[in-house]
């Protein structure tokens, strides 16, 4: 067990372009800013990166210099939570617009596109593209098995390839533990130059220094800290084991739950192995080492856009899928309702509309990056959209916001976030409630006490009214043989 604990908070295609455009119907309106005069859109993403960054304090050792002086240039969103704690359906919403409850993806083995609501979803690069953009991108934008094509012009390393491969480590697994797959860390004997963040990096940071006739939409996806924590030695020896301080854990955290809930954390699963091989402290050394090299990664992107003809006029947007577990609740990965699990990265610097250092607390979603970006570019209103406009608390990190912040693991089975409250009700029924303000580790669930029946009657009453049956799973075989014949070659 820890014997160091710390307090989380103390420390498109062309050919897509005419699909795009009748796809956005009849109720858009006119765009507000000229084409000659809209800004361009950097949009980075970052894969399971939680909130342990410096800036945000989620972790007392970590060291994210490149995180951290982006975020100091413009909005820094505090409380930010992801549609859904899983790769897959979280991007398919931020990138569409449209809930899980709506579309029916709720987890990572289902094909966005085969589902009714978002089989003709203008995704995000689309609508830019239907308005006078360009739209390239390289690495994570999309799940790795679910590419979309229409949506791109240009992607490195290719259309369907959208990640370069990275070095593995031999004999794995590495850390000792059995039949875990990916679920490893440790250094590679390799330089920075062999990993795939750093080749998408580079391609990145070619595409920006180009001159432009256009206004252009460019994606930047960063796959670690993604699973396996595998990257050179340098970023290991930033983080000694020996001194690592590890996540703040109650050993009857989950007694006050549903079972529903404890088939959630698994404790037996991933936990008890991390315990009973003695690698809690080189797991979190693996996973700050990943957060460290993919903000190195960031910082050479940085530099090419301070360097780029475009710096003033570019929208930086820069965002994770979801949060990530390390012993919390004593569960390991994503796939919960918890706040490692659904906190996420958010920071957006849009020159002329955000201060310097402004940062916002009010809870908001990352389905909510869509209609904030179309507002600040001026392009038409994309009204199929679910999220938000972020723009108010971008014009006053102070406005608050009137709804929770909505993530969602499965058909009925939710998580609300207000800025005092967390509400999970699970398909069962079963309920959890945390105050925030009193219990930020989320130890304490007041569900079954009749004092807050009120609280939870009013959080409720947010939850979506709409919750479609999941869209059929693609099982491991069927998507093989779909990839193979697409050409696609997982890394």
């Amino acid at each position: 067990m820890p014997d160091s604990t710390h307090s989380r908070r103390t420390f498109i295609r062309s050919a897509a372009l005419g699909a795009a455009t009748l796809a956005m119907g009849c109720g858009s309106t006119e765009p507000v800013i000229p084409a000659a005069q809209k800004p361009n859109v950097l949009f980075i993403a970052i894969d399971d990166l939680n909130d342990w960054i410096g800036c945000l304090g989620g972790h007392p050792d970590v060291k994210t210099p490149n995180l951290d002086r982006l975020a100091a240039r413009g909005t820094l969103f505090t409380n930010a939570h992801c549609a859904a704690p899983a790769c897959g359906p979280s991007r398919a919403a931020l990138m569409t617009g449209i809930r899980p409850s709506t579309s029916g993806v709720y987890i990572n083995p289902q094909p966005f596109r085969n589902s009714e609501a978002l089989k003709d979803a203008v995704t995000l690069p689309q609508h830019f593209m239907a308005h006078g953009y360009t739209a390239q991108g390289a690495g994570k934008i999309y799940h790795g098995s679910y590419p979309d094509p229409p949506s791109w012009q240009e992607y490195f390393p290719s259309m369907l390839q959208t990640r370069p491969p990275d070095p593995m480590a031999e004999n794995a697994p590495i850390n000792g533990i059995p039949n875990t797959a990916h679920f490893d860390w440790g250094p590679v004997p390799v330089e920075n130059e062999a990993m795939g963040d750093r080749k998408v990096a580079d391609w990145v940071s070619g595409e920006l220094m180009k001159e432009r006739d256009k206004p252009f939409f460019l994606a930047c996806g960063f796959y670690r800290p993604h699973l396996p924590w595998y990257v050179p030695q340098k970023y290991f020896d930033l983080y000694p084991a020996e001194t690592i301080t590890l996540p703040n854990v109650k050993e009857d955290d989950l007694d006050d739950i549903s079972e529903a809930g404890r088939k959630v954390a698994r404790p037996q699963g991933d936990h008890a192995n991390v315990i009973n091989y003695g690698q809690w402290r080189k797991a979190v050394q693996g996973y700050l080492a990943s957060i460290s090299f993919a903000d190195d990664c960031l910082g050479r992107v940085i530099d090419s856009l301070d360097k780029s003809p475009e710096r003033d006029n570019t929208v930086v947007v820069l965002w994770s899928d979801h949060g990530w577990h390390l012993g919390e609740k004593l569960h390991w990965r994503k796939f919960s309702l918890w706040e490692e699990a659904t906190h996420n990265v958010l920071m957006v610097i849009a020159p002329g509309v955000t201060k310097p250092g402004a940062r916002c607390d009010t809870p908001v979603g990352l389905i909510d990056i869509y209609p904030t970006l179309v507002e600040l570019c001026g392009l038409a209103a994309n009204e199929a959209l679910e999220g938000v406009s972020l723009v108010p608390q971008l014009n006053d990190p102070t406005v608050k916001r009137e709804h929770p912040a909505l993530t969602s693991l499965g058909r009925n089975t939710h998580s609300l976030r207000s800025e005092r409250w967390r509400y999970i009700r699970y398909a069962d029924g079963s309920e959890e409630l945390y105050d925030r303000d009193a219990d930020e580790m989320e130890w304490n669930n007041l569900a079954g006490d009749d004092n807050y029946a009120t609280v939870i009657s009013e959080l409720k009453g947010w939850l979506p009214s709409v919750n479609v049956p999941p869209i059929p799973v693609e099982d491991r075989a069927a998507r093989d043989i779909r990839l193979k014949e697409m050409g696609i070659q997982l890394p």
